[in-house]
């Protein structure tokens, strides 16, 4: 068995030796420039899966309050100007849920234990107060899962970080969602500091 790397377009190509870094290759021509990177160059040279698994239990927590969260705001928002975004909070919380399903399985798969522990939900009487608690969560949300693409794929874990992909992808439509609500532009998220809990 060897360990698969699957890069966007360009299909399927087996890895050499557990754990190798493959750079990518365009239909056999070489490395495709500006592709390969050191696991050290991204800051994830000392990832260990205990480590994985306990980033990804804290994934886990943030998924199990934007659960709640979207469930509670999107019952309390009010008023015409929060219909639409109260009904799509409503879809974001069967999102959200598959992504903590998905996150404890690969939890259990690496041998760790799924946390039952969620992170506080930010409660307020302001619609806008509740969407700004939603965007700060999802930006940090997404900060998180950028950096566990990396560490996963430090330690091969290919299938793990495309999923983590997947996951990443919708909670940027939330994000994006949750900015057109509240008037705004999508924040950069890697010029923000993290949530404090």
């Amino acid at each position: 068995w060897e360990p698969v790397c699957r890069i966007a377009a360009f299909g399927y190509r087996p890895a050499r030796g557990l754990g190798a870094h493959v750079a990518p290759r365009i239909d056999g021509i070489g490395v495709a420039p500006g592709l390969a990177m050191s696991t050290s160059a991204v800051g994830t040279s000392k990832v260990t899966r205990s480590h994985l698994i306990a980033k990804l239990n804290e994934d886990l927590s943030r998924e199990y309050q934007a659960i709640a969260a979207y469930v509670v705001y999107s019952q309390v928002l009010k008023g015409a100007e929060y219909m639409a975004i109260a009904r799509e909070l409503e879809t974001h919380a069967g999102e959200e849920l598959q992504h903590a399903i998905t996150i404890a399985k690969h939890i259990d798969y690496l041998g760790g234990t799924p946390t039952t522990e969620a992170r506080p939900v930010k409660m307020s009487d302001d619609p806008r107060v509740l969407l700004r608690a939603d965007l700060d969560n999802e930006n940090d949300t997404i900060r998180q899962y950028r950096q566990r693409v990396r560490e996963c794929e430090s330690l091969g874990e290919y299938a793990i970080a495309e999923d983590i992909r997947e996951i990443l992808r919708q909670e940027q439509e939330h994000q994006v969602d949750l900015a057109m609500a509240l008037g705004e532009g999508v924040p950069d998220v890697s010029q923000l500091a993290p949530v404090a809990d």
